[in-house]
């Protein structure tokens, strides 16, 4: 009767184990969906809600400031309770924080831009886009043509507001998803089959960015009121930078799938049969789960002894430091590509999905690969993640000689006569144009027949148009005959001028070094993660994995976006105005300034980290030698069993890195 018994148990323990784990991989690749698509539509969010780079980083931080609430609550309490229950909540208070999100786009009412572009619905002929200046009113005090109409409601609460909390929200609910979800894991799986469950978790969740920007990409196309504004009305497209997607769609799709993650952990147990290998006949299954702190225990440990191990506290200053600048990097890579190389945002967001994340990915996998392969031990692994870290650095040097030059616009980056000029001599109004009542609040573009933008029809001193919609065309535009050496029609179009053709030759090169140099970058994560494991005492191993978590949440993760976003603003030429009056979203940076700051702060960030490293070797080989040493002291056979508990753990750990990387980090890269 025992045999079929046990048979049964095992059976039992199988299944159930394996629709957690299932269930767990549902619930990674939702999280690491709705991360990867909220980095997707920072843009988005700039421009609908008039707000600066830094508030957008702010947002961006909230993630981490809401797991960073709860952690320590979650990973001391949850383990003794109902852990696949705990888990479905925290994907309920996920979901309704991506619920949250969209919220301000049902408040708000309808996008309304700055426009200067006006027609005669009763008539073939539009009105005049330059509206003669009288002579007791000086040129650029027309007032602002944007409606007042409902700026009290506005006001009265910045709509971003729900965007972070619900950012905030989201962080609290992932709380207890990764650490509850690996220990039931391990807990209950044999010790042979942990791994390979892990690794399927990591894998699924790997997948989850690759649909969120691909999600990000489709609701970029989709204008943001589709089914309320008539598209032929609309004078912008979608490469325009007041262009605004179904932002919200995508989060209502996310929100959905991670609600309906939270399902299938209603239904598993709180605790499965204990595997053989894992039975402890002096101890009841409770002691077996966690660890007792007794006057009995051989092993003590004080936290002291980690955090005076000077391996450990270099390692973790190195990843603090590179973690500043991937997450900085990764955050504001989309936009850069936008602003940088005139692409949109859909095609941005397209770019990282189908192209930098599946690098990403591969590296990761590439590189726990390499240790097992050559059982890399802790200073073949720490030479090997220098050297991946430092040649995709090398390579990223590239991306400087990669540049675009600025987009011509009038009285911002070029003269009305065409001549290259500085930002502190420019002046938007010209001859050209005195003779119209123009505002330089405005953000109209348009471009002329000389290749030259115009930041409205008016500061163009176009003086008739005809058609209407995006098809408008102004004609008589005065300015464009100052650089015009044969003007014929001086006619302008709507929209910024296209960039030139050396600039979308650039771009695949981009791409292609882009690919190339996170792939390797990537390749070294797994062995750097793997030399934080090996450089401390066992004992020690689940403080230290925690320190390092919360460390660089709360260094990097937070502040990162911010101080990123920060810098970018700087680099802003012409911002836009909130209906309200006040600074809006900007609508175009120095594209030189903006490469210079935000590559500049990338490498110059991973320099910093290459110095500490190298003091990081020095006190590496000390630590190998020391603990030979007190190896051979005790007995040439602990050194033997060292050995091979090192080389045995690669296989064991080998995923753990993509977990912190794709999980921890919300699918930065």
């Amino acid at each position: 009767l025992w045999l079929p018994l046990t048979c049964f148990q095992l059976c039992c323990m199988s299944v159930g184990l394996l629709m957690f784990v299932a269930a767990l991989s549902f619930a990674y690749f939702a999280n690491a969906l709705s991360g990867s698509y909220m980095k997707s539509t920072i843009t988005q969010l700039e421009r609908r809600f008039d707000i600066p780079s830094y508030l957008i980083g702010i947002i961006d931080g909230s993630f981490e400031m809401g797991n960073l609430l709860v952690i320590a609550f979650v990973s001391y309490f949850g383990a003794k309770f109902h852990r696949p229950k705990i888990i479905a909540i925290g994907c309920i208070l996920m979901s309704f924080g991506t619920f949250l999100i969209a919220m301000p786009h049902f408040i708000i009412g309808r996008y309304k831009i700055e426009t200067s572009v006006r027609w005669s619905v009763n008539s073939t002929n539009n009105l005049s886009p330059c509206p003669a200046s009288s002579e007791s009113t000086r040129a650029g005090d027309r007032p602002s043509i944007l409606p007042s109409r409902g700026c009290e409601q506005d006001s009265s609460v910045s709509m971003w507001i729900y965007v972070f909390l619900g950012n905030v929200l989201r962080g609290i609910g992932e709380t207890p998803v990764q650490p509850l979800g690996i220990s039931y894991i391990d807990d209950y799986a044999q010790s042979e089959n942990a791994a390979l469950y892990i690794g399927c978790v990591q894998t699924i969740s790997i997948i989850g960015p690759v649909f969120g920007y691909l999600l990000g990409s489709l609701c970029a196309k989709i204008y943001v009121d589709i089914g309320y504004v008539d598209m032929e009305t609309v004078t912008f497209t979608p490469g325009d930078a007041r262009w605004v997607g179904a932002w919200w769609l995508g989060y209502l799709i996310a929100g959905t799938i991670t609600l309906m993650s939270a399902v299938p952990f209603w239904f598993l147990p709180k605790s499965l049969p204990m595997p053989v290998d894992k039975h402890d006949t002096s101890c009841t299954p409770e002691h077996t789960r966690f660890i007792k702190d007794s006057p009995t225990m051989e092993h003590k440990f004080r936290p002291e002894d980690l955090l005076g191990n000077p391996v450990y506290i270099t390692f973790l200053c190195v990843t603090i430091i590179q973690f500043n600048s991937l997450i900085g990097m990764v955050t504001y890579k989309p936009k850069y590509i936008e602003q940088h190389y005139g692409q949109s945002t859909s095609k941005a967001n397209f770019v990282m999905g189908m192209i930098n994340i599946p690098a990403v990915a591969l590296g990761i996998f590439s590189g726990g690969v390499v240790m097992k392969k050559f059982k890399l031990g802790i200073m073949g692994a720490a030479k090997f993640a220098f050297g991946t870290s430092l040649l995709g650095y090398f390579l990223s040097l590239f991306f400087f000689a990669m540049g675009c030059e600025n987009t011509n616009v009038a009285g911002i980056t070029v003269s009305y006569t065409g001549y290259v000029i500085w930002s502190s001599f420019c002046s938007l109004f010209s001859d050209c144009n005195l003779g119209c009542l123009c505002s330089r609040r405005e953000w109209d573009p348009v471009c002329g027949e000389n290749g030259i933008t115009y930041v409205s029809p008016c500061l163009a001193g176009c003086t008739a148009s005809s058609g209407s919609g995006r098809n408008m065309v102004f004609d008589n535009c005065r300015c464009v005959a100052l650089v015009d050496t044969q003007p014929s029609n001086l006619t302008a179009t709507l929209g910024q001028c296209p960039r030139r053709d050396s600039c979308d030759k650039i771009f695949p090169y981009f791409l292609a070094l882009s690919v190339l140099s996170s792939f390797i970058i990537s390749l070294g994560g797994t062995p750097g993660f793997m030399l934080l494991v090996r450089c401390i005492k066992p004992e020690l191993k689940s403080l230290a994995l925690g320190i390092y978590m919360l460390a660089t949440r709360t260094l990097a993760g937070i502040p990162a976006p911010i101080y990123f976003g920060a810098i970018i603003d700087t680099t802003c030429l012409k911002w836009g105005n909130k209906m309200c009056g006040g600074r809006g979203a900007c609508r175009i940076y120095n594209t030189s300034a903006y490469r210079i700051v935000y590559l500049g702060l990338t490498l110059g960030l991973r320099t910093v980290s290459f110095l500490l490293c190298i003091s990081g070797f020095a006190l590496l080989k000390r630590h190998i030698k020391r603990e030979e040493k007190n190896a051979q002291t005790n007995g040439s056979g602990e050194l033997e069993s060292l050995r091979k508990e090192e080389n045995s753990s690669i296989d064991c750990e080998q995923f753990i890195p993509a977990l912190d990387c794709n999980s921890d980090r919300e699918s930065h890269l």
